[in-house]
């Protein structure tokens, strides 16, 4: 008996190996363009639970898919009400493996194809290339699965007749609970809602507990697998909290939406004929577990906005969205924690922007819109020093360190503006100056509506138009300003402030111009899929 309890023990680490496996080798093998498409395709609730149940199902493992949801909403990629539906379809996805586990293993018994599947799997992952080798990983890790299902069938059937339904709580409300606790005690332990489920599924299929014991089971494994997304939000940003909690919270109403759909479903299966569910307890269970999560999406869906709502009240606004959006979870992803990087870095430029041409409207910025920028300079800068990347890592390296040198020119505009905007009110008292000065105004609110757009070619071309031009006349207006103080027309003090200005205008225009520039570089599109 000791020899069939390692048996099940092992059983249940296989599935759990296989499980990871699997998934870190299709996380390899189409992980970052299902991401892209999850990004790209979720435009509101609906599409957003099509394309989390679609990358579920791929991936296998809801958890994979609600942390890249929590990632993107924290890195500003998908909005709160966007990632809902992500949630919502994540929790439908899942079930496939439970379908594969019903069908595959349990109904068809695989067993004999598993070893030259883990072979042919570990054979391709060493001797293969590029993509090819994490297709190897994801094979192995699918024979790993059933391998570990065996085990578990081996293991259990010893069991039979020594541990029977009665060994468990009742079929009754205070029983029911108390299976949902154990199901969701089997998720935290094993950290995987799948595992918990083929176990129930194998139990139920060797007759260990009963159908509406496993059914309650595995309402509780659908509770626990929302522990992993509640603990990627700690210490993250609002939205990230707000993505994360509203995992919990729909789970916990799916949860008890499906206790209610219990009593119904099993008299369904009665109808059927005697000894039906009995007969197909497995397909029943898995059935079951399907038909929950997709009913509790239909049902959600078209309150998603009140959900939100709600959401937004349980968890109000930060009082800095900027720093808060300075998610350390998202270091975790470099590419991610770029895409905030770049979106929040886009709106500190031409807020910027916006300070110089105030200026050169003889208009100062406001002391507290100065301060607030320069702590957010502060607070992006420390963030963006905690993102470390190795050079093969071509696409990323560049955007990190036109990062860097975004953020070196900002600082700098944002230091003429604060500490030196006296030199550029004093460019309206010289008529050259001041045409100067307006052309060079135009320039830039051209560049704020381009950069608005993600027009960053125009915004560039017009910068670097403008910064040559001023670096070729600067000669000529500084020869005109010490001649007019040589003449008499301009006192030192005044003829120095000219200068000064001139100065400040040459080399604002040249910061201007690179920060476009390296903006655009930081702002480079994600890889289109194949």
């Amino acid at each position: 008996m000791h020899g069939d309890l390692m048996q099940l023990l092992g059983g249940l680490g296989l599935f759990l190996l296989g499980m990871a496996v699997m998934t870190d080798g299709l996380k390899g093998l189409a992980g970052d363009y299902l991401h892209h498409l999850l990004v790209r395709l979720t435009n509101g609730p609906l599409s957003g639970a099509a394309t989390g149940a679609v990358t579920t199902a791929i991936l296998q493992s809801s958890s994979a898919t609600t942390v890249a949801a929590v990632g993107f909403v924290g890195a500003g990629l998908l909005t709160f009400p966007q990632a809902l539906g992500v949630i919502f379809g994540a929790n439908v996805g899942t079930t496939v493996t439970g379908w594969l586990v019903a069908l595959l293993g349990l109904k068809l018994q695989i067993g004999a194809l598993v070893f030259p599947l883990i072979l042919f799997g570990a054979l391709v992952h060493l001797f293969a290339h590029g993509r090819s080798r994490h297709a190897g990983l994801a094979i192995a890790g699918f024979a790993l699965l059933f391998l570990g299902i065996a085990n578990l069938q081996q293991g259990m059937a010893a069991y039979q007749g020594l541990v029977t339904p009665a060994d468990f709580p009742g079929d009754d409300l205070p029983g029911r609970l108390q299976l949902v606790a154990i199901g969701i005690g089997v998720t935290l332990l094993t950290q995987s809602s799948s595992a918990g489920v083929a176990a129930a599924l194998t139990a139920v299929y060797t007759g260990t507990i009963s159908f509406p014991q496993a059914a309650a089971m595995v309402i509780g494994m659908n509770v626990g697998t929302t522990v992993t997304a509640a603990f990627a939000t700690l210490g993250g940003s609002v939205d990230t909290r707000r993505t994360g909690y509203s995992h919990v919270v729909y789970n916990l109403l799916t949860a008890a939406g499906a206790l209610l759909l219990l009593a119904p479903y099993t008299w369904l299966w009665g109808a059927l004929g005697p000894g039906a569910l009995e007969r197909n307890a497995e397909i029943a269970l898995v059935g079951f577990h399907t038909l929950f999560n997709l009913l509790g999406v239909v049902a959600v869906l078209p309150f998603a906005a009140r959900f939100a709502a709600m959401m937004y009240r349980l968890i109000p606004a930060p009082k800095d969205p900027v720093l808060d959006r300075l998610d350390r979870r998202l270091l975790q992803n470099p590419a991610v924690a770029l895409d905030n990087v770049a979106q929040i870095l886009n709106t500190m430029t031409r807020e910027v922007f916006g300070f110089v041409a105030g200026l050169l409207h003889q208009t100062r910025p406001a002391p507290a819109a100065i301060q607030r920028v320069a702590r957010h300079l502060d607070g992006v800068q420390a963030f963006v020093g905690q993102i470390h990347l190795r050079p093969e890592q071509a696409r990323d390296w560049r955007r990190l360190n036109a990062a860097i040198h975004l953020l070196d020119h900002l600082q700098r505009l944002h230091e003429r503006c604060e500490e030196e905007p006296e030199r550029a009110l004093h460019l309206a008292k010289a008529p050259a100056l001041s045409r100067e000065a307006t052309r060079y105004r135009e320039v830039i609110q051209g560049a704020l509506t381009d950069l608005h757009a993600g027009a960053f070619d125009a915004a560039i071309a017009a910068a670097a138009a403008a910064s040559a031009r001023l670096r070729e006349q600067d000669a000529g207006l500084r020869a005109a300003i010490m001649s007019d103080v040589a003449s008499g027309v301009l006192d030192v003090p005044a003829g120095t402030q000219r200068l000064q200005s001139v100065r400040w205008l040459r080399r604002v225009s040249y910061h201007v111009w690179r920060a476009s520039s390296y903006l655009s570089d930081l702002a480079m599109p994600r890889a289109a899929p194949p």
